[in-house]
C-alpha cells in the first residue's frame, strides 16, 4: 500500500469513527464501528471534488465544526440518558453544565474531577485537529479531473441519505436514529433543530398557561386546615425504594415500622405515587412543579414559571394567614429566585446553625435539619401556623459517608455528627464499583426515611399536616427502574387525612402497587380543594 493510500485509508477512519460514535449508552459496543456511517461517501466524494479550489478552507471548517458539534451532542445524550433518563436539550439543559460539575466534584473529589474537564477538553482539541487533517487529505487529493461529476454524485448521494432519514422518521431523541447496518449522524444534528424549534414554542405556551390560574383572587382557600404544614421533599426517594428487590427489603420495612408508631401514637397515613418532572437530579423542577400547579421538566419552563408572577402554594398558603419558610440546607450560595416563590423566610445552609463537618456533597444530616426546623420555626405558642418545604439532602449523590441517627437530645451545633462525617471509604473509591454505589443509595435513603418517620413520630403530641415525597428517582443504573415514579404520604390527625379519601391513596405508609400515580403538578390543586370550603373555593374576589 502506497504512502498516499495509507493517508486516505486513515483519514477516512478517523470520519467513519467520528459518524458512528452512538448517542445512546445501549449502543456502546465493539459492533457500532461496524455501521456503515451513510454520511461518509457523500462526504468523501464532496471534499474530492472540492480539491484545493478557492473557498475550500471555509467548507472544510464548517464541516470539521458540524461534526465535532454533533459529536458533542452525541456524548451529551448519553451522559443525560446515564443521568436523567433522556436525552440533552440544547436549549434548556445548558444550565446544568454547572450543576453537573459540582457533583462530579462531590463525587469522585476536585482533583480528579479538574483532570476529567482538562482530558474532556484536550479530546475535543484533538477531535477538531484530527477531522481538520482528514479533510485536508481527502481535499488534497486529486482523483479526477472530471470535479463536477464528483460533486453531482456526492450531491444525489447526500439527498438520498436525507430522503431516507426523513422517511425513517423516528422522532426519537432518546436513542441513536438507525436502520440496520447503517448510521444517521445528520440525523442528530437535524433532530436537535426540530427540538430547539419545539422547545421554544413550548415555552411561549408555557408562558401564556402559567398566568391562566383558575384560583387567583380566591379567598377562603386552606380555611380547612387549623395547624402547622409541612412539605418534605426526601432526596431520592422514588418508587425503586419499594419496587427493586436491592432496596425493597430494607426501606418496606422501614416503612412498615414507621408506620405502626405513628397509628400507635394517633396518627393517620395515607400512601400513593406521583409522578416526577425529572429522574436522576434537578430537584428544584419537583419542588416549582408542586408548588406552581405546572409542569416544569426543564430550566427554561422553571425561569417561565418564575417569571410569570404565578402564585405558588406557599403564596396562597400566606394569604391564608400562614407563615410560610422554605428549609433548604443544600442551598450554599445565593438564592435570589427564592424572592418570588411566596416564601417570607428562607433558611440555607449557613442559616441553619450546622457547625459539624460536611458530609462530603451534603451540608449536613437531614436530622439536624429536621431539628434546626423545630429550634427556628417551631415552638412559639402566639405564631400563625407554619407552612413550610422542607428540601433533604442526607440521600444526595453520592451517598458517602452515611449518618446514623442521634438521640435528638444531643444534636447541639451538629459537631456530634464528625466521626460520622469522616468514616468509611471515600467517593472516588466506593464509585469505582455500582454496586457499592448502589449498596450507599440503599443506606443513604433508609437513613432519610428514618430520620424523618422520627421527627414526624416526634410532633404527634400536637400533630402537623405533614406530606413526605421523593423529589426524583435516582440515576437509572442506581434505580434500577426507569419510571419516574415517586412515593407520596399523607399523614396527620385523623380528620384532616381523612378529607384526602377521594385521592384514591392507600391507608399506611405503603402504598398499594395498583395505585395510579397522579402527575406532581396536580398536587397543588387538589390540595387546594381538598382543604378550602366549598364556598371558598367557588368564589373569587
Amino acid at each position: 500500500m502506497t504512502a498516499t493510500a495509507l493517508r486516505l485509508l486513515l483519514a477516512a477512519a478517523v470520519l467513519h469513527v467520528v459518524l458512528v460514535l452512538p448517542s445512546h449508552p445501549g449502543l456502546i459496543a465493539p459492533g457500532a464501528l461496524a455501521v456503515l456511517p451513510l454520511e461518509l461517501p457523500a462526504i468523501l466524494l464532496a471534499l474530492l471534488a472540492l480539491g484545493k479550489r478557492h473557498g475550500t478552507f471555509w467548507v472544510r471548517a464548517a464541516l470539521t465544526g458540524a461534526l465535532l458539534a454533533v459529536s458533542v451532542l452525541k456524548l451529551a445524550d448519553i451522559g443525560m440518558i446515564m443521568a436523567l433518563g433522556r436525552g440533552f436539550n440544547p436549549v434548556t439543559d445548558i444550565a446544568l453544565i454547572g450543576a453537573g460539575l459540582n457533583v462530579m466534584t462531590g463525587a469522585i473529589g476536585p482533583a480528579l474531577a479538574a483532570a476529567a474537564v482538562l482530558g474532556a477538553l484536550a479530546a475535543l482539541a484533538a477531535a477538531a485537529a484530527a477531522l481538520w487533517w482528514a479533510t485536508g487529505v481527502w481535499a488534497a487529493f486529486n482523483l479526477a479531473p472530471d470535479r463536477a461529476r464528483i460533486a453531482a454524485g456526492a450531491a444525489v448521494l447526500g439527498a438520498c441519505i436525507v430522503a431516507a432519514d426523513v422517511a425513517q422518521d423516528l422522532g426519537r431523541f432518546d436513542a441513536p436514529a438507525t436502520v440496520p447496518g447503517t448510521a444517521f449522524t445528520a440525523r442528530v444534528g437535524v433532530e436537535r433543530i426540530a427540538m430547539a424549534r419545539e422547545t421554544f414554542a413550548d415555552l411561549r405556551a408555557f408562558a401564556k398557561a402559567a398566568t391562566r390560574d383558575p384560583y387567583a383572587g380566591r379567598r377562603g382557600l386552606l380555611d380547612r386546615i387549623d395547624r402547622d404544614v409541612m412539605v418534605i421533599f426526601v432526596e431520592s426517594y422514588g418508587r425503586a425504594s419499594l419496587d427493586t428487590p436491592l432496596y425493597a427489603g430494607t426501606h418496606r420495612a422501614t416503612l412498615a415500622a414507621a408506620e405502626e408508631r405513628l397509628v400507635d401514637l394517633g396518627l393517620a397515613t395515607r400512601s400513593g405515587f406521583l409522578s416526577a418532572p425529572t429522574r436522576g437530579g434537578q430537584s428544584w423542577l419537583s419542588h416549582a412543579t408542586f408548588a406552581n400547579g405546572l409542569w416544569i421538566d426543564n430550566q427554561a419552563s422553571y425561569g417561565a414559571a418564575l417569571a410569570s408572577g404565578r402564585h405558588t402554594l406557599f403564596h396562597i398558603a400566606a394569604d391564608a394567614g400562614f407563615r410560610t419558610a422554605a428549609v433548604m440546607p443544600q442551598i450554599t450560595l445565593d438564592w435570589p429566585e427564592s424572592a418570588v416563590m411566596g416564601f417570607d423566610v428562607v433558611l440555607p445552609a449557613a442559616e441553619l446553625g450546622y457547625r459539624g463537618a460536611p458530609f462530603n456533597w451534603v451540608t449536613m444530616p437531614d436530622q439536624f435539619t429536621l431539628a434546626a426546623l423545630d429550634r427556628k420555626l417551631l415552638g412559639d405558642p402566639d405564631a400563625r401556623p407554619l407552612f413550610a418545604q422542607v428540601a433533604l439532602g442526607s440521600s444526595h449523590a453520592p451517598w458517602v459517608p452515611v449518618p446514623e441517627l442521634v438521640p435528638w437530645d444531643v444534636i447541639g451545633d451538629g459537631t456530634v455528627f464528625n466521626d460520622m462525617a469522616a468514616a468509611g471509604d471515600p467517593p472516588e473509591v466506593v464509585w469505582r464499583d455500582r454496586d457499592r454505589v448502589r449498596e450507599q443509595y440503599r443506606l443513604a435513603v433508609d437513613y432519610a426515611l428514618r430520620a424523618v418517620f422520627d421527627y414526624v413520630a416526634r410532633q404527634a403530641g400536637d400533630a402537623p399536616l405533614i406530606l413526605v415525597l421523593g423529589d426524583h428517582q435516582a440515576a437509572g443504573f442506581v434505580a434500577l427502574d426507569d419510571r419516574t415514579d415517586v412515593p407520596v404520604h399523607l399523614i396527620g390527625p385523623k380528620h384532616l387525612v381523612e378529607r384526602a379519601e377521594d385521592w384514591g391513596w392507600s391507608a399506611g405508609l405503603l402504598p398499594d402497587a395498583a395505585t395510579p400515580p397522579r402527575p406532581m403538578n396536580e398536587m397543588r390543586d387538589l390540595i387546594l380543594d381538598t382543604f378550602s370550603t366549598p364556598a371558598a373555593r367557588g368564589s373569587s374576589s
